[in-house]
């Protein structure tokens, strides 16, 4: 696997955190989406997730289940 990059837009910085996130609409409910953070954008990707009823859990980006995708 290549170096885990931040998914904010435009960033380019190494990603320290990983939003596990879920659809309930589209998942089932044991699928778990996964949007990378590095540590000034862990806030606000969470927070869009959250607002939305999506984010399921925050860990490092060195923890991500496997199962996640």
């Amino acid at each position: 696997m290549g170096a885990l990059v931040c998914s904010a837009k435009a960033c380019r910085n190494p990603a320290t955190w990983a939003h596990l996130w879920n659809n309930p609409t589209l998942h089932t409910a044991d699928r778990r989406k996964v949007w990378l953070a590095c540590d000034e954008h862990r806030t606000s990707l969470g927070e869009f997730l959250s607002i939305r009823g999506f984010l399921v859990e925050t860990v490092p980006a060195d923890a991500i289940p496997e199962t996640a995708g």
